[in-house]
């Protein structure tokens, strides 16, 4: 069952602080401490990437996890082609390490000289070419996790805390759960 708005806030306030003052805060231990755990179902995380490869045979799929940030994170790169200019995409599966929740969203941009340029951030609805990956990554995420999509309306909420570089009024339940750089992958 999923979470309501003031539960999951309540939650995010255990791991990010409404100051900036982050390093070393009690806040900061928990996320950390945290980490040392989720850690440990790391296994879990790359059989999900191995039934995606299956899944979603021409895409590239790839580990964007970071610790910094609050959740597993996959991506899943658009086949390549030989152009050496492109617009190219790629569909993120983010697991929260703090809820039970998750999310998809797309990247789009364009391949300049093997460098990204003109970045864009999709949240629902994806655009079209996104939605297969996006689906393949929801059914193996809720059946490997038994985790909850968060809604995006929910996730849009701006809530009072600096997930660093993410700073209120801007912050989002989206920051807090699952990344602050959405646009940012390896």
């Amino acid at each position: 069952m999923l979470l309501s708005t003031e539960e999951l806030l309540a939650i995010a306030r255990n791991y990010w602080r409404a100051d900036k003052a982050y390093d070393g805060s009690p806040e900061h231990r928990r996320l950390t401490d945290l980490w040392e755990l989720e850690l440990k179902k790391l296994d879990q995380w790359w059989a999900l990437l191995d039934e995606l490869r299956r899944e979603l045979p021409g895409f590239t799929l790839g580990n964007a996890t970071a610790t910094p940030d609050a959740c597993f994170r996959c991506a899943a790169y658009s086949p390549v082609d030989d152009s050496s200019s492109a617009r190219r995409f790629i569909v993120v599966g983010c697991v929260s390490i703090l809820a039970p929740v998750y999310t998809v969203y797309g990247v789009d941009y364009i391949l300049m000289d093997k460098k990204r340029h003109d970045r864009r951030v999709f949240f629902e609805p994806l655009p079209a070419e996104m939605q297969h990956p996006a689906d393949a990554i929801s059914r193996r995420i809720e059946a490997n996790f038994r985790v909850d999509a968060l809604p995006r309306d929910m996730a849009g909420i701006h809530i009072p805390l600096h997930v660093e570089p993410v700073e209120p009024p801007n912050t989002t339940l989206f920051h807090a759960l699952f990344t602050s750089e959405p646009a940012s992958l390896p």
